[in-house]
């Protein structure tokens, strides 16, 4: 019913060319790709750093009970309000 023909595409994409020129287009095209080619990688790192995700969670809370241990330091406020 709402077919699009190959001559509406040509023309289409005729106007397009002419609103925009190659240039840019290339560049558009370009841009989009490398964005997709990003996006997959990710995807695909994403699963390989699952449990590199944990072991690092593992490592930060290690951290923060070295730091609990340390003796914490007042700000001249808080040294002011206890005198």
């Amino acid at each position: 019913m709402f077919g699009i023909s190959p001559m509406q595409l040509l023309i289409i994409l005729v106007i397009v060319v002419l609103l925009f020129g190659t240039k840019k287009l290339r560049g558009l095209g370009g841009d989009l790709g490398s964005a997709m080619k990003g996006f997959k990688k990710a995807m695909s790192d994403d699963d390989k750093e699952t449990d590199a995700d944990f072991v690092a969670k593992e490592k930060v809370e290690d951290k923060s009970a070295v730091d609990a241990e340390k003796p914490v330091q007042q700000t001249k406020s808080e040294k002011k309000e206890h005198n």
